[in-house]
């Protein structure tokens, strides 16, 4: 089998992010149909190991209604286990109930005197903000982690970006969402600090470093597995809008037409971002081929989604020889087989720990 050269990739209808798991039949994935929302009032100290079982409440706010009216607030939580705490928000740059899963540190609380580095984990296209926690043993993972880890839902397809909708904006705006009001949500409410790290997959990869890069001295560490790191290269604007396409959006609604719209595609360009990457801590990783790997079980199936593991290396290669000419220092890690799946962004999550540890100014995670 040889590997798929770019036109390949180009033609193929590769939904951006996913990996060879289903998709989910939901904007807002499991989450808009999840019964167990309920409001848990903080109590001002440390949860008990086993919180007390909450009534759910069938009539209340639930993750994709409508936005109420006003700026942006918390309307309902929920208590899942005694670190994390899912938060629903009605966000106007949304225009819906949008939910975040947050993994608390020992002995935080509302009412403490202190605040806490934050690190936001990015999910990828197709899925939602349960994801990291669903599919990695990221909460075990950061148990000593002195810091608040945030997972905001980001759509199936919201690429991380304020879309531009033919130039009348509005809603969704992801970036709004996630960089001012979640984050001024977080410091208001929630003792977030203001030193923070960022990393995702696939579309998350891809979100994690077009933050950092869009909104300098907003995160001190940016960490990218498997997502596409330059959105204007040969054969990569077709990609991305045959992926709307794919989930049922109008692939000019998320930055125009890259032609004629040429400015806006810039805007959300890492590579065009690039030199607001100095002073960051980046690190930037993806297989080179669709190839099974170490992690992937003898016999498994090949799936076009792992095309996405070329297409990450095509342009995260591009991206670093940029940040090389730029002079800013970075870890480029291309491992060679391996597929679009959990086991490797797991693996790449681990890798770059103590680089996330080290920037949020922790002596251990």
């Amino acid at each position: 089998m040889r590997r798929p050269g770019l036109p390949a990739l180009a033609a193929t209808l590769l939904l951006l992010g996913t990996s060879a798991a289903p998709a989910r039949a939901t904007e807002l994935g499991t989450s808009a149909a999840d019964p167990g929302w309920s409001f848990v009032p903080d109590g001002g100290g440390e949860q008990p190991a086993t919180p007390t079982p909450q009534p759910t409440q069938p009539s209340g706010y639930a993750p994709g209604q409508p936005a109420l009216p006003g700026t942006a607030r918390v309307v309902r939580e929920r208590r899942l286990d005694a670190r994390t705490l899912d938060v629903l928000i009605s966000s106007p740059s949304i225009g819906r109930m949008t939910p975040v899963r947050l993994l608390l540190p020992r002995g935080w609380s509302k009412s403490a005197k202190r605040t806490w580095p934050v690190l936001y984990l990015l999910h990828g296209g197709a899925d939602d903000y349960t994801s990291w926690t669903r599919m990695t043993d990221v909460a075990a993972y950061t148990a000593n982690l002195d810091a608040i880890v945030v997972m905001p839902e980001a759509g199936r397809a919201g690429n991380y970006s304020d879309w531009y909708n033919g130039g009348k904006g509005g809603t969704p705006a992801w970036a709004t969402f996630h960089t001012y009001e979640v984050r001024r949500l977080l410091e208001v409410g929630y003792r977030a600090g203001t030193r923070r790290a960022i990393a995702g997959l696939s579309m998350g990869a891809y979100g994690a470093i077009k933050y950092a890069a869009r909104y300098p001295g907003m995160f001190r560490f940016a960490g990218a597995y498997s997502g596409i790191m330059a959105t204007e290269l040969p054969g990569i604007p077709a990609i991305i809008m045959n992926a709307q396409s794919s989930e049922k959006q109008d692939p000019l609604a998320l930055w125009g037409h890259p032609q004629r719209n040429k400015k806006v595609w810039a805007a959300n360009d890492p590579m065009v971002l690039a030199p607001n990457l100095r002073g960051v801590s980046l690190y930037l990783s993806s297989g080179t081929n669709s190839f099974n790997g170490p992690l992937d079980p003898p016999g498994s199936p090949w799936h076009p989604a792992h095309l996405g593991e070329p297409l990450s290396a095509y342009t995260g290669k591009a991206l670093s020889a940029r940040l090389k000419k730029l002079g800013i220092r970075h870890t480029l890690h291309l491992y060679g087989n391996g597929t679009h799946t959990w086991p490797y962004w797991t693996r790449e999550f681990k890798r770059s720990y103590p680089m996330i540890v080290k920037a949020l100014g922790l002596r251990t995670g």
